[in-house]
C-alpha cells in the first residue's frame, strides 16, 4: 500500500522512495532548470533500503515518486541462527522471523531489544536499541 505519491521535485534528502519496485532512500537531490520551453529534471542519488545499494537516475520534474508507508516498531530477539533472528513484536507479541543485517551483526545477541521497519510488508532490523 503506496502511502502517497509525490512529485519528483518534491522529494527531499531522506525520502523514502519506490522505483522500479525496490525501496531507496534519497541521498541527494539536485533540480536543473531548463530553458525557456524545457522542463526541470532532477537528478536523485538513492541508496536500496534492504541492500544499501546505490543507484543515480535522472527523471523529469513533472514524474511522479511513490512513497511507501513504513512502520517502525520494537522487538525482543528471541534467537539467533546463522543471518536470521527470531524476534517478539513487544506490543503485539507476535513471533517473526527476519534477516540480521551484516553491519549489526555482531551487536546483536539473544534478549536483546531492536527497531525493525515494516515497509510495505518487507521486515528488516535497523538497529540494536
Amino acid at each position: 500500500m503506496v502511502a502517497k505519491i509525490i512529485g519528483a521535485t518534491e522529494a527531499r534528502v531522506g525520502t523514502n522512495i519506490i522505483e522500479e519496485g525496490q525501496f531507496y532512500t534519497v541521498k541527494k537531490i539536485d533540480v536543473s532548470k531548463t530553458g525557456k520551453h524545457g522542463h526541470a529534471k532532477c537528478r536523485i542519488e538513492v541508496q536500496n533500503m534492504l541492500s544499501g545499494a546505490k543507484k543515480i537516475f535522472v527523471i523529469p520534474g513533472h514524474d511522479k515518486l511513490e512513497v511507501p508507508m513504513v512502520t517502525k516498531n520494537k522487538a525482543q530477539v528471541l534467537s539467533l541462527s546463522g543471518d536470521k533472528a527470531s524476534v517478539m513484536d513487544l506490543e503485539s507479541f507476535e513471533t517473526l522471523e527476519m534477516d540480521v543485517p551484516e553491519d549489526i551483526k555482531a551487536e546483536i545477541q539473544e534478549n536483546d531489544n531492536v527497531e525493525y521497519w515494516d515497509i510495505e510488508g518487507t521486515r528488516l532490523i535497523k538497529r540494536k536499541l
